[in-house]
Formats: structure tokens, C-alpha cells, sequence
């Protein structure tokens, strides 16, 4: 059984990432937050045995063998930092870091202990996303030639706070949303976006002038263009994802989400055929992954490496809102 703490008494982690420790076979074992006060309640509400109120006395626990990072933005990089220099295993929300270069050192580090380091991309663990991989795999749709994203959804009032109103944590829509389309993008394409072309929106949801949504285009090694459409302002609007090819096209419909749910159509010259998902929790799938990665059988379900990709995307995105010109992706890895 694998022991976590928790760096972060967050939500996501209340709502989705405990349930799923302990259903892969794992324990909470600690929880940090630098509010004692709201440490302790989170850890009795929750049945975790302590709470700390800093990083070195949750890496430093003995009985603690991974850590799940679930701050602000900018505050992933130390403290990932930290818990590898521990010894500790690491699965860290995206984005990684605020910078190409510390999501590198991040995942450099890793390496270099011998640690698992994972990124927290969720979407690629639903049983749509990989019935579209599988099925562009074999060849179902022929050659891929475009894909459309649509995650623009309303964030709802308990999520938003730090994400609408500080810019200096990474709020704003790209690097919340965008960067789980570029991952999600790349899982089922099995393809690296190169380029990105996008514009920002601020629809009033945003403080600060942070973009409460945005549109744009990636294009892949292989060719593939791909549209995304994201935003915390859309509360009427249904997610999905399509990929066209030569030969076929998968549609997929309400497919951008947490919850295991949605469907996938093949349509080709034979018609139309509903794909077969046994959709499971998605957390659930991804903390299986990096427990069987930890001891030793196979890797997490989106690596690190993973996570600087989806990051050099999101980067990207957020330069070519800022310029209104073409912006290279280069992960640097």
C-alpha cells in the first residue's frame, strides 16, 4: 500500500484524488496547509490521520511515500522540488510550473532520483479518449487531418477565486483548461503539436485582465490542425471532441469532463457506429497507473514529460493571445 500526503487542502483532492488513492490501494496519510486551523478540519472531515503546516514536515514524514501537489500554480515548482529531494514520488497538478524551464528542472530532478514524477491530466484516463486512440490506431478514419476540442464550460462558484482573479498563481483559462486539451490532443492523436495560433477573451468573469476564455488553432508534426474552444463563462454549452480523417470521423460528445460519461460515434462509408466505453473513474485509472509505476510495472498514465508538453502548449497559447502571431511549441526536452 502506498502512503500520501496531500500538499494542499484542496478541493479537487476532497472531491475526486482521496476517494481514488484509496480505491487503488492507497492511504491519505498526511495533508499540508499552511492554515493549521483548516489543515486539521480538512484531515478530520476527510480521515486522514495528521495535518502539517509546511512542505518539509510532509516530505519529511517517514510514513509518507508520495505526495499528491494540488496548490496554486505557482507555488508546484518548490514544492515538487522538495518531495523529490525526500525521495518522495510526485504527482503534481497541471500546469507543472509557471515556466518551461522549472517544469524541466522538475522533471529533470525526478529522473536523476529515481523517482516517479506524474502531471494530474486526467482526460487521457476516460474510456472515450481511449476508445478515439484505439480506433485511429487501427486505422478507423484513415489518415487524421483535423480535430476539434470544445471544453468551454462555467466554472462554478466554489472553483473560481484564484483562477479568475491572480494572474501570479496562473489563473486564467489557458493554463486551467487548454493545457488538458493539449494533452488530451496529443493521447488520442498520438502526435506533438509544433504551433499555436489563439485569441483571448475577457467576458467579465476574469479580474485583472486574466482571459476568462479563448479560441484558437494547433498544428501537429504529422499536419493535423486542431481548434480548441475554452472558457469559464459558457454555463449552457455542451463539451466534445471530433477527429476527421480521410476515411471516417469519431464524434464525441460530453467527453471534456471529470465525471466518467459520454459517448463516441465512428462515421465512415458504412455509417454510423457507436464505439464501445466502459467508462470508470478517471482518477481512479491514473492512481492505479502510478502505483503500479512506483513499484516498478509500467508508467504513469501522463508522465512528466507529458506535463512539459501540455505546459510548452499552453505557454505558447497564452504568447500568441498576447502578440496575435504564430507561436512555435518547443518543450525542450
Amino acid at each position: 500500500m502506498t502512503n500520501w500526503g496531500l500538499i494542499g487542502a484542496s478541493t479537487i483532492a476532497r472531491e475526486w484524488v482521496i476517494g481514488a488513492i484509496r480505491a487503488a490501494g492507497g492511504e491519505a496519510a498526511s495533508v499540508m496547509s499552511t492554515d493549521a486551523a483548516r489543515g486539521k478540519t480538512y484531515a478530520a472531515e476527510n480521515g486522514i490521520a495528521k495535518s502539517v503546516t509546511s512542505v518539509a514536515d510532509l516530505v519529511n514524514d517517514p510514513d509518507v511515500e508520495a505526495v499528491y501537489i494540488s496548490t496554486t500554480n505557482e507555488l508546484h515548482r518548490d514544492q515538487a522540488l522538495a518531495a523529490i529531494q525526500a525521495g518522495k514520488h510526485v504527482l503534481c497538478e497541471k500546469p507543472l510550473a509557471m515556466s518551461q524551464a522549472d517544469a524541466n528542472a522538475m522533471v529533470k530532478a525526478a529522473r536523476q532520483a529515481g523517482v516517479v514524477m506524474a502531471t494530474n491530466h486526467h482526460l487521457r484516463n476516460a474510456a472515450t479518449h481511449r476508445a478515439m486512440r484505439d480506433a485511429i490506431a487501427a486505422g478507423k478514419i484513415g489518415k487524421p487531418l483535423a480535430a476539434r476540442v470544445f471544453h468551454a464550460v462555467y466554472l462554478p462558484p466554489h472553483l473560481q477565486g484564484w483562477r479568475l482573479d491572480r494572474p501570479e498563481a496562473g489563473g486564467g483559462v489557458i493554463l486551467d483548461i487548454t493545457v488538458h486539451d493539449a494533452d488530451t490532443l496529443r493521447f488520442v492523436l498520438g502526435d506533438d503539436p509544433v504551433e499555436a495560433i489563439a485569441f483571448g477573451q475577457s467576458g467579465g468573469m476574469g479580474k485583472s485582465g486574466l482571459e476568462d476564455a479563448v479560441m484558437g488553432v494547433l498544428r501537429f508534426k504529422s499536419g493535423v490542425i486542431a481548434q480548441f474552444h475554452d472558457g469559464f463563462t459558457t454555463k449552457y454549452a455542451k463539451t466534445g471532441f471530433e477527429v476527421h480523417g480521410s476515411d471516417g470521423s469519431l464524434v464525441a460528445s460530453n467527453v471534456m469532463t471529470q465525471r466518467p460519461v459520454g459517448r463516441v460515434t465512428l462515421r465512415n462509408a458504412e455509417g454510423e457506429t457507436e464505439l464501445e466505453c466502459k467508462n470508470t473513474n478517471l482518477y481512479e485509472v491514473t492512481l492505479r497507473a502510478f502505483h503500479d509505476a512506483v513499484a516498478g510495472k509500467g508508467r504513469p498514465s501522463a508522465t512528466g514529460e507529458d506535463g512539459v508538453w501540455s505546459l510548452a502548449t499552453g505557454l505558447a497559447v497564452v504568447e500568441s493571445a498576447r502578440t496575435g502571431k504564430v507561436v512555435k511549441i518547443e518543450p525542450g526536452l
